[in-house]
């Protein structure tokens, strides 16, 4: 055997050591795509449930709302109303402002006496 014939020998060695190791990396990569796979369907598998009661939660707190809207909603209504009724009244009804009217200005004059008496003692 000549040279040729050793060189030959140290490439088909040397290619069956290269071809090992791509078929060991494939394997290898291979092995981590099956795991990578099967932790994603338990993390998957974890996750949907999770999602689920999240929804559900969200539901619960939601209706409450819904009830808190509806009953501002209604309180708006109510004092706009009251305020449209005492505006009317007033407007329509004049005995009513001469009554707020004498009203205050007795409340006006019992202060004046009061601040009078002490001023005196």
């Amino acid at each position: 055997m000549g040279p040729g014939g050793i060189a030959t020998i140290i490439c088909a060695v040397a290619l069956l050591a290269i071809a090992i190791s791509l078929a060991y990396a494939v394997i290898r990569v291979g092995k981590l795509v099956d795991e990578a796979s099967l932790s994603l369907k338990a993390l998957t598998a974890d996750t949907s449930p999770l999602i689920q009661e999240s929804t559900r939660t969200l539901e619960l707190i939601n209706s409450p709302l819904e009830s808190f809207a509806k009953i501002s909603k209604n309180v708006e209504e109510v004092t706009t109303k009251v305020s449209e009724v005492a505006t009317d009244f007033m407007d329509k009804s004049g005995p009513a402002v001469k009554v707020a009217g004498a009203l205050i200005t007795a409340a006006q004059a019992s202060k004046t006496r009061t601040k009078k008496k002490k001023k005196a003692e």
